[in-house]
């Protein structure tokens, strides 16, 4: 299930004109704000074994610092009113596992996208009273939880209508509420999906229906200066396989702690 329906990383356009000494542009050591909710894993979240940050975005920025010469300064941020915070300039970059939209792109910019993916329903490993958004519809009874003011939210609302929608301010929360039996189901992006069904070893699954084809992408104020110089690391780390290495580190071989 997970092998066949893995997101990809994509491969980002043209880089721009390089400056430094690899090939990439030169950011002189300068100081990027990183916003991420430590709440999301594993794209990010706090590691139970050393009450620090960790996750996908965490080393995929350190991992962009290196080659463009920055420092990642990593930053908790709530999801609600993350782009507004952003459209502001209050962090230089979002990375949260954002979808790319076009509702989105009226308020800030977005990077290439670095991964490819589909919303899945993550159920308790037991379920078998639905297999699909259809039959989950159908049941008139099943709840819904999501996090609120995401696409995630959206399409439960067009799966099985408002009333029958729990949002949650944050996917942890959705998940615990999966699990302790106050909701039926989540509808969550795919690779976040496999982060909770690890962190939750025998309690989750996810149904094999894909429910839509989606891109993410980094954050960013829009017309700010770090969109092409960071363009040019994420296709530089697609060209030398370290996207995939990274994808393959956290949302295959990844096991959090107890």
């Amino acid at each position: 299930l997970v092998a066949a329906c893995a997101p990809k990383a994509e491969a980002p356009t043209a880089a721009p004109a390089a400056s430094g000494a690899n090939g990439l542009p030169d950011l002189g050591g300068k100081e990027i704000i990183v916003a991420v909710e430590n709440a999301y894993p594993p794209f990010n979240f706090i590691d139970k074994a050393t009450n620090q940050g960790a996750g996908w975005d965490y080393d995929a920025w350190q991992e962009i610092c290196n080659r463009l010469n920055c420092k990642p300064v990593m930053t908790e941020a709530a999801w609600d009113g993350i782009f507004e915070a952003a459209a502001a300039g209050q962090y230089d970059v979002v990375a949260d596992g954002v979808t790319v939209t076009e509702e989105r792109k009226q308020k800030v910019a977005f990077s290439d996208s670095y991964m490819h993916y589909g919303q899945v329903i993550l159920v308790r490993a037991d379920e078998d009273r639905f297999t699909d958004s259809a039959s989950l519809a159908a049941l008139t009874d099943a709840t819904v939880a999501s996090q609120l003011g995401t696409t995630n939210e959206a399409k439960a609302i067009e799966i099985v209508g408002e009333d029958r929608v729990k949002s949650f301010d944050t996917f942890d929360a959705s998940v615990l509420a999966l699990i302790s039996k106050d909701v039926d189901a989540v509808i969550i992006d795919q690779p976040a999906a496999l982060g909770f069904i690890a962190a939750n070893k025998g309690q989750l699954k996810f149904l094999d229906e894909l429910l839509t084809s989606e891109d993410l992408g980094f954050v960013f104020q829009q017309g700010s200066d770090l969109i092409d110089p960071v363009n040019a690391a994420l296709a530089a780390m697609k060209a030398d396989g370290t996207l995939d290495a990274l994808y393959q580190k956290w949302f295959v071989d990844f096991v959090p702690a107890n």
